[in-house]
């Protein structure tokens, strides 16, 4: 069956460097669209970035270009999000999705079409 797993969160001080990764199986991960959401306590869930097949990259929130870089690795069949020069309100549970389609949803919808969803794993940045 599909499964996609998140590892790689933990606590780390502003200013650091964390590495999600998403693991996918039990379909082809070069036929979708992945993308990486997250959401912090009291708030709404947000799209971060998402892939696509052919490795086009969308960046959804503001607040993360220039620092998050999404990439994949097609023969690990795993969807990394490189998340540099991290704030406390980067602090949030992070979860990756697949989209039913080989391209990212648009800007304005970035969870529109998503049909399988990791359980997230926690990013605390915190001194």
């Amino acid at each position: 069956q599909v499964q996609l797993v998140e590892s790689g969160g933990g606590l780390v001080q502003p200013g650091k460097s964390l590495t999600l990764s998403c693991a996918a199986s039990g379909f082809s991960l070069d036929l979708y669209a992945i993308g990486w959401f997250r959401q912090a306590p009291g708030k709404e869930r947000e799209g971060v970035a998402c892939v696509s097949n052919r490795d086009e990259k969308l960046y959804y929130a503001d607040s993360v270009k220039g620092r998050f870089t999404i990439s994949r690795d097609h023969a690990k069949k795993t969807v990394y999000l490189q998340m540099n020069n991290l704030r406390p309100e980067d602090t949030a549970v992070y979860s990756c999705a697949r989209r039913a389609s080989s391209v990212c949803a648009a800007a304005n919808t970035p969870a529109y079409g998503m049909d399988y969803w990791g359980a997230g794993t926690l990013g605390t940045v915190s001194s």
